[in-house]
C-alpha cells in the first residue's frame, strides 16, 4: 500500500507539466523509503474480470473504463470486443511511453512528442489446436518509437536502452514471471426471497 505522502505524490504527476526536478521531488523520497525499508517497494497489483453465461467474454475492469475481451475474428469473434492480445500489446505500448517519457524527463533529453506502436505476430494454428507445432502466443513482438525530438542519436539510444530497462512490462514478457494457475468450483446458488 502506498504512504499518504507516495499518494499525494503520485496524484502530482498525472499533470502535463511535469519537469526533472518536479520528477525527482515526487521520486526521491520514494527511492529513500525503498532503500531503508525494502519490503515497502513491494506491492501486489491485481486485475480481476468476470465471466457469465451471455457469451464467450470476460469484462474486465480498468480503473478507467469496463472493458469486454472476447474471441478475436481469427478464433471465431465478430470483432465486437476486446482481444486480449491487443490489450497485451496495449499495455505494453502504454507502460513503454510513460517509461520514455519519466526518462527522457529525468534526463532532461527534449520529446517534443512520439508514437508508440507495438506488433505481435500470432499463429492461430496453436490457440485452436490445429497444429501441436504451432505455438499458442506471440512468437516476436516489435516495439517502435516515432520520436519528434532534437535529441542527438546518442540520447535517442540512452533513451531506449532505459526504457527497455525500466519498462515493467516490457521485462514481464522479455523475462517471464513465474505464473501459477488455481481454480475454486463452486456452484451458484440461486437468490431466494
Amino acid at each position: 500500500m502506498l504512504s499518504t505522502r507516495a499518494a499525494a505524490n503520485a496524484a502530482r504527476m498525472g499533470g502535463p507539466d511535469v519537469d526533472s526536478a518536479e520528477l525527482r521531488a515526487v521520486q526521491q523520497p520514494l527511492k529513500d523509503d525503498y532503500r531503508e525499508h525494502p519490503e515497502q517497494a513491494m506491492v501486489t497489483l491485481r486485475a480481476e474480470g468476470q465471466v457469465d453465461d451471455q457469451g464467450i467474454s470476460c469484462s474486465v475492469a480498468t480503473g478507467q473504463a469496463l472493458a469486454v475481451a472476447g474471441l478475436h475474428p481469427a478464433t471465431g469473434g465478430d470483432g465486437s470486443l476486446a482481444c486480449s492480445g491487443d490489450m497485451l500489446l496495449q499495455a505494453l505500448v502504454a507502460c513503454a511511453g510513460v517509461t520514455l517519457r519519466a526518462v527522457a524527463t529525468s534526463l532532461q533529453i527534449p520529446v517534443a512528442s512520439g508514437t508508440v506502436t507495438a506488433e505481435g505476430d500470432l499463429d492461430f494454428r496453436g490457440t485452436l489446436a490445429v497444429s501441436k507445432d504451432a505455438p499458442v502466443g506471440f512468437r516476436s513482438i516489435r516495439l517502435t518509437f516515432d520520436l519528434d525530438t532534437e535529441a542527438s542519436a546518442e540520447q535517442v539510444q540512452a533513451l531506449l536502452r532505459l526504457t527497455e530497462r525500466y519498462c515493467v512490462v516490457y521485462q514481464t514478457l522479455a523475462q517471464p514471471a513465474q505464473m501459477a494457475m488455481s481454480a475454486r468450483a463452486a456452484p451458484s446458488r440461486p437468490s431466494g426471497n
